[in-house]
Order: C-alpha cells, then sequence, then structure tokens
C-alpha cells in the first residue's frame, strides 16, 4: 500500500538542524486520491505555424519545487508563461487550485515571477525595490514596513536594506527579486533560469537556500532551467522537455536512474551507449547481445520486447567499476579495453576506455586517497564491470 512519502532533499545549509538527517516528506504524486494544486490539460501553443508547446499534461501538486527542464527552444519558457498568463494556450486548460485560468489575467492570477535578469529599479533601494508591489496595491504603510523587513530577513539581506541595486553583488541582487516576488505572498513561485547569472560556487549555495525557503514556506514553486545539475538539486520532481512535449516527468532520482529514452538519459548526465540485440527478455531482467561492446549486457529490469529486437544499453560512468584485476563474473557486463586518456578532476579521476572493438567508454571514480602514484595509468590493460542494476536497456 503506498504511503505517499518519500525521503526529502538533504540539504546542507549551516544551521538548519533539519540538513543533517533524510526527512520523509509527502509525496502526493503518488497517492491517487491527492488533489493536483495546478493542471495543465492538453495545452498546445503556436506561433503561427511554429508548434512551441505540443499537447503537454502536467500535475503539480501544492508545496511542490516542480522544474521544467529541456535545452533552448524546448517550450519550457513558453510553458511557464502560459502559467503567469503573459501567452495564451492555443488550446488545452490551465488549472491553479481549482480555478480555469483561461480567462484570469496576469495581475489576477495566484501567481508571482522571477525573471532571469532580477529587473530591480535602480534608483530604488533594497527595501523600496522589495515593497514596491505592495504599495501599487495601497498596502498601508506599517504592514509594508513589516513584510518587507520580513522577507530581507528571510534572504539574509536586512543589514542591505538601504543600499541601491548597482551597490550589490550578482548574488545579492538576486536575493532582493526573490525577497519582491515572494513579499505578495503568492501561491505559485515562477522562476524563470533565476540563477543563470551567477558564478558556479554561488549557484550552487543558492540552490540549496532556494529549497529552504521554499520548504519553510510551504510555497508551490515552478522553475524553468536548462542546468541538469540545478534541477536535481532543488526539485521534487521534474518534466524533462523536448521539442515542446514532456517526454518524462519524475523525482530526480527517478528520472536519472530510469530514463525512459535515449533523449533523457543523454541529456541528464554522462551515458555510454552501446548498441544491442535482445537475447533473452522477462518480467524482472533481460539480457542482450552486444558486438560494440564485446560483451552480453544483463539488466535486473524486464523490457517488453522479442529476440532478436534492436535496443540500446545505456550504463552510467560512475556505475562502472574499474580495475586492472580481472572480475569474478565475466560472463555479463565485464569488457576489457586500454586506458587511452585520463582527466584528474579533484574530487574524483575520469578514465577513457577503447575496447578490442574500438568502442570507447566514459569511467569516474572518486579519489578516495591523494594520488602519489596512479593506481591506474595511461596505456593499461583494464577490465570494466558493473551490476545488473546499472544496466538500463531502452528500445531503439
Amino acid at each position: 500500500m503506498a504511503t505517499g512519502l518519500e525521503p526529502a532533499r538533504v540539504n546542507g545549509s549551516a544551521g538548519d538542524a533539519r540538513a543533517a538527517e533524510v526527512r520523509l516528506q509527502p509525496a502526493p504524486w503518488r497517492d491517487p486520491t491527492a488533489q493536483p494544486f495546478i493542471k495543465i490539460r492538453d495545452v498546445v501553443k503556436k506561433f503561427d505555424n511554429f508548434v512551441a508547446v505540443d499537447d503537454v499534461w502536467l500535475d503539480i501538486y501544492k508545496g511542490e519545487f516542480f522544474a521544467l527542464l529541456g535545452p533552448s527552444g524546448c517550450g519550457k519558457t513558453t510553458l511557464l508563461r502560459m502559467l503567469a498568463g503573459f501567452e495564451t494556450p492555443t488550446s488545452g486548460t490551465i488549472e491553479i487550485d481549482g480555478v480555469d485560468m483561461s480567462e484570469v489575467p496576469p495581475y489576477r492570477r495566484p501567481v508571482n515571477m522571477m525573471f532571469q535578469s532580477y529587473a530591480l529599479f535602480p534608483h530604488m533601494s533594497v527595501e523600496q525595490n522589495v515593497g514596491f508591489g505592495l504599495r501599487q496595491e495601497a498596502v498601508p504603510r506599517s504592514e509594508i514596513a513589516h513584510r518587507v523587513a520580513e522577507m530581507l530577513e528571510l534572504v539574509q539581506m536586512s543589514e542591505l536594506a538601504r543600499r541601491k541595486p548597482h551597490q550589490l553583488s550578482g548574488g545579492q541582487k538576486q536575493r532582493v527579486a526573490l525577497a519582491r516576488a515572494l513579499i505578495k505572498r503568492p501561491k505559485v513561485l515562477l522562476l524563470d533560469e533565476p540563477l543563470g547569472a551567477l558564478d558556479r560556487k554561488l549557484r550552487e549555495e543558492t540552490q540549496f537556500e532556494l529549497v529552504n525557503i521554499q520548504e519553510s514556506l510551504g510555497l508551490t514553486f515552478v522553475i524553468v532551467t536548462h542546468d541538469q545539475d540545478e534541477a536535481m538539486t532543488v526539485s521534487t520532481r521534474m518534466a524533462i522537455m523536448d521539442r515542446g512535449r514532456a517526454v518524462q516527468i519524475g523525482t530526480p532520482g527517478e528520472v536519472y536512474e530510469y530514463p525512459n529514452s535515449l533523449y533523457v538519459a543523454q541529456f541528464l548526465g554522462d551515458v555510454n551507449v552501446f548498441e544491442c540485440r535482445v537475447i533473452d527478455a522477462g518480467k524482472d531482467h533481460t539480457t542482450v547481445d552486444s558486438p560494440e561492446a564485446g560483451c552480453q549486457i544483463f539488466a535486473d529490469r524486464g523490457l517488453d520486447a522479442l529476440g532478436g529486437q534492436e535496443v540500446y544499453a545505456v550504463i552510467r560512468p560512475e556505475k562502472i567499476e574499474i580495475s586492472k584485476t580481472l572480475p569474478v563474473e565475466t560472463r555479463h557486463n565485464c569488457i576489457s579495453g586500454i586506458v587511452y586518456d585520463i582527466g584528474y578532476l579533484g574530487n574524483m579521476s575520469v578514465y577513457y576506455v577503447r575496447l578490442v572493438t574500438g568502442a570507447k567508454v566514459k569511467v569516474t571514480a572518486a579519489n578516495r586517497s591523494r594520488l602519489v602514484e596512479r593506481p591506474i595509468t595511461w596505456e593499461d590493460q583494464v577490465w570494466l564491470s558493473w551490476p545488473p542494476a546499472a544496466s538500463v536497456i531502452l528500445i531503439a
């Protein structure tokens, strides 16, 4: 029986006691009785003859941090703009909290949007920028002051309240834009590539801050990004977009470990891909033969395929064990080759191995000790092996 619970993301923010443990959070998408907070049904968006969004169907639940992930031109930003009301669907419907948004203008929707450019007013101070929306709605000054102070404390910008945007770093501007988007207490916050202007280290730190803010407020966040690491870090679930369609929807772990197509597998992280033919496909296992890899590949998951059918075997580089010693199990998932290149990345090393067949394989291994002398180096003959759970077989 489904519990509707699953392990939460573990966030690394200092001072947060919750970050030290794996918690159970509601997973309403696993509960057939749960009602989606956002319903996107058969949504199509055309610009003249170009189909930007093609028959998208999505359910997003209250309190989710949902990511729309895909390359440029895949339709993710257009879908976000339709949620905001800046674009009108050619067909299909969008509901938020049980209300059809078809006739609701952007300024009446229970959403707010944070843009990549931040769009701060240069002549206003931080606190004036944050409180701008409330002043436009003629909220009493005392309440504005209280809510602005509350938001600045949330994003850790209280000490910089009197500064102007040109006196802020990129990360500080991002926090101000976030506070301004949240101060009107929207039911849904839409984020369009919000961290794209930040450098890598600051972007990684800010990802965890976003998660903590979202969890503390209990709001529904929908983020658009092309950064796979960002989507994997912040989201409870994600939709992988391709040419206007949502081709796979799931938690980061589900999509990464069990991609439903070669496109998803190659888009989300690194993979080694081998062309194969099915030898045996049962309910709980699949065996294929790959002349390209020079071995039989065994997976511990079933596949609806016929004997002799063309398929792909996909193996992630970090799932492969590299050794100069012949493994115990050599019948399946075991290949041999020569190391022709090595990349040292500090926390890990990347090995490029050329097989006897001429195929090339990428392997990553954590550097658990200092590399005084490399245990494996250039021109070494090595054995590569991986467990059945690491083999993903996909229909060609």
